[in-house]
């Protein structure tokens, strides 16, 4: 895991997961955010919007996402974020989720996503009993339970990783 922590007899990584835990910050976000995806989309408790199929992310979209589970990506990718950096409103997610608006023949300008899918998507998160409000800043914050179950998956993803890496000879 590019921790320096393997084992010197062995090699193996496997023994470190039962003394370290593996966090969110330890494994590929990419592979987090498409398993976090997965279970929030197998669990079936996140309430996707009817309108989930129409919406265009940002006035600087043409089109709506071709994805058809673009909504549980999205929401896996909020969750990763808040485990990241706490706590963080509306608002900054229209910034992270923001792209540049083409003008056509004038420059490009710097524009916000979606001030409403993002509001939806804490919505269905808080739902979930993953994310609820800060009191003091008045942002989303991760719940303990929320936390727990990134760390979960986030400890399944390592020890895929390290059941799967191959030794390498020297």
């Amino acid at each position: 895991m590019g921790r320096g922590l393997d084992c010197f007899k062995c090699g193996h990584e496997r023994l470190l997961f039962m003394f370290m835990g593996i966090s969110v910050k330890d494994v590929n976000q990419h592979d987090f955010t498409k398993a976090l995806a997965a279970f929030l989309k197998k669990s079936g408790k996140l309430k996707v919007p009817e309108w989930a199929d129409i919406v265009k992310l940002g006035r600087f979209n043409e089109l709506a996402p071709y994805d058809e589970d673009w909504y549980y990506t999205r929401a896996a990718s909020v969750a990763r974020h808040l485990y990241i950096r706490c706590p963080a409103g509306v608002g900054a997610f229209t910034k992270i989720y923001g792209s540049k608006q083409r003008n056509g023949t004038t420059p490009s300008h710097n524009c916000r996503g979606s001030r409403s899918v993002a509001r939806k998507i804490l919505q269905s998160l808080e739902g979930l009993k993953m994310v609820e409000k800060d009191p003091n800043t008045g942002g989303r914050r991760l719940t303990p339970q929320g936390r727990r179950d990134l760390d979960r998956i986030a400890s399944q993803i390592g020890s895929r990783a390290a059941t799967s890496k191959k030794p390498v000879a020297v």
